[in-house]
C-alpha cells in the first residue's frame, strides 16, 4: 500500500506541475459554467424554483456537475497525446504501477474542478447564492468523485483509439445526452412525464439531485443516499475497469 501510495504522489507530482504552468487550462475551464450563470441564472430569477425563490440553489448545483462532465469526459485526449509523442510506452516500462499510474492523474484532474468549482461558487455567491457551507462542501466532493469516474473512462477510451477523430465524436455522443437528461439546468420533474421517467435511467440525474439537497441542506434525504450510493459504485467501477485497460494495454 505504501509503494502504491508513493508512485500514486509522484504521478500526481508530475501533472500537477503541468497543470500549475498552464494557468489557461486552469482558468478557462470554468469559462463555459461561467457564461451560463451570468446569462441563464438570471432569467430564472423570477422563478419560484427553489425553497428560498430563487433560482440559484438549483442552477449552480447543475453547473458544478456539468463542470466536471465536460472537464473530465475529455481528459483522454492527454494520452492520445502522449500516446503520440511516446509518452505512455515510456511510463508503462517503469516499476510504477498501473493503478498509480491511473490514480495520479484521476486525482490531479479532480484537483483542477474542484478549484474550477470553487471559483465557479465564489461567483455565484457574489450573484445570489445562498447556501449552507457544509451542502456547498459536499457539492465540491461529488465534483470530486464524478472527475475521477468519468476522467477514467475517458482515459479507458483514450487507450483504445488512435487519433483523437475518433475520440471526440464518441465523447459529444455521451456528454450531451447525459446533459440533456441529467437536469443539470432545470429539474426534469418541470419536463414530460415520459422524459422524467426516461431521465431515472441517467445515472447522473442522482448526483444532481443530490447535490441540490445538499445545497439546501437535505442532508439526509433519500435523494442525498441515492446520489451517494451512485457516485460511489460509479467511480468504483470506472476505476478497476480503466485499471484493467491500462494493464491489457501494456500486456
Amino acid at each position: 500500500m505504501s509503494v502504491l501510495l508513493s508512485d500514486t504522489a509522484l504521478i500526481f507530482g508530475r501533472y500537477a506541475r503541468q497543470t500549475l504552468r498552464s494557468r489557461i487550462q486552469m482558468l478557462f475551464g470554468v469559462l463555459m459554467p461561467l457564461l451560463y450563470l451570468l446569462f441563464f441564472g438570471p432569467l430564472l430569477t423570477g422563478l419560484p424554483l427553489a425553497s428560498d425563490g430563487t433560482s440559484w440553489q438549483l442552477l449552480v448545483p447543475g453547473l458544478l456537475l456539468q463542470l466536471a462532465l465536460f472537464g473530465a469526459a475529455f481528459c483522454g485526449f492527454g494520452i492520445i497525446v502522449e500516446k503520440q509523442y511516446g509518452v505512455v510506452e515510456r511510463m508503462r516500462v517503469t516499476p510504477v504501477s498501473r493503478l498509480a499510474l491511473l490514480l495520479g492523474r484521476v486525482l490531479r484532474d479532480a484537483a483542477l474542478f474542484v478549484f474550477q468549482s470553487v471559483l465557479l461558487v465564489l461567483a455565484a455567491l457574489v450573484m445570489g447564492l445562498r447556501a449552507p457551507l457544509p451542502g456547498i462542501l459536499i457539492g465540491f466532493a461529488f465534483v470530486a468523485v464524478l472527475t475521477v469516474a468519468l476522467a477514467s473512462l475517458s482515459y479507458a477510451l483514450a487507450l483504445k483509439v488512435d487519433a483523437p477523430q475518433e475520440f471526440g465524436p464518441v465523447v459529444n455522443a455521451i456528454t450531451l445526452p447525459s446533459m440533456l437528461l441529467s437536469g443539470l439546468m432545470l429539474p426534469m420533474a418541470l419536463g414530460p412525464k415520459w422524459l422524467d421517467v426516461l431521465s431515472h435511467f441517467m445515472p447522473f440525474r442522482y448526483l444532481v439531485d443530490a447535490v441540490r439537497a445538499a445545497f439546501v441542506g437535505a442532508y439526509a434525504s433519500p435523494a442525498m443516499l441515492h446520489g451517494v450510493l451512485v457516485a460511489a459504485g460509479f467511480a468504483v467501477l470506472s476505476v478497476v475497469l480503466c485499471t484493467r485497460v491500462f494493464r491489457r494495454s501494456a500486456a
